[in-house]
């Protein structure tokens, strides 16, 4: 059975919810469960359907995203990450080397552009447990990660109703790309906001600018 017709077979169940919750938190910390694709395949539903409804899916994919986020980055306070099965592999490995420099040089907006690339959103939000990326900062900006991640996914699907049809795999590239330019905007907020409470001391190199990267 296809993701559309799995979709349109739960679109009309009370079980659509907790699934949906469940499908996003897992997707947090192992990524073969492809909770942008049942974000999408069941917005697409709700507009061509009427069911489930937009102002309950979206919520609860957002919160099962934050929930899987913060299980991933405990993960991470707690276990040798590279040292899991799901990270063995030579391109494992690059990601997690790529995740650790990113939150080392741009951390906002990698956590929050990463919430919508699969493997990239477990390897940052583990790296950020293994590095000790702030614990309060990782979770507002993973609230912001999630609930854009949600909200955009939705968009997609709606779209998807009229324009896209059966194509879920380029809603989520489309989804990616957006994704990091939501990252960067918000980084660059973020960045200009801290420099404005809180003066770079003398001697103190400054956050580096996007433009340089």
């Amino acid at each position: 059975m296809g993701l559309e017709a799995w979709a349109l077979e739960l679109a009309g169940s009370v079980w659509v919810y907790p699934v949906m919750f469940l499908f996003a938190t897992i997707d947090g910390f192992f990524p073969p469960i492809p909770s942008e694709s049942v974000v999408i395949a069941l917005a697409t539903l709700s507009v061509s359907v009427g069911a489930p409804n937009l102002w309950i899916l979206v919520p609860v994919a957002a919160l099962g995203a934050f929930v899987g986020d913060q299980i991933a980055y405990t993960i991470g306070r707690r276990v040798p990450v590279r040292d899991l099965r799901l990270f063995r592999s030579a391109k494992a490995q690059a990601a997690l080397d790529w995740a650790e420099h990113a939150l080392e040089r741009r951390g906002a907006a990698f956590i929050i552009a990463a919430r919508y690339i699969p493997v990239g959103r477990v390897a940052v939000n583990m790296t950020a447990g293994a590095v000790g990326f702030p614990r309060a900062r990782f979770m507002m900006l993973d609230a912001i990660a999630a609930l854009t991640w949600a909200i955009y996914s939705a968009a997609i699907g709606v779209s998807a109703g009229a324009w896209l049809g059966h194509h879920p795999a380029l809603a989520v590239v489309v989804g990616v790309v957006g994704g990091i330019l939501i990252g960067v905007a918000v980084d660059w907020f973020l960045r200009r906001w801290f420099e404005s409470r809180a003066p770079v001391p003398d001697g103190v190199a400054s956050p580096p600018d996007p433009s340089t990267l």
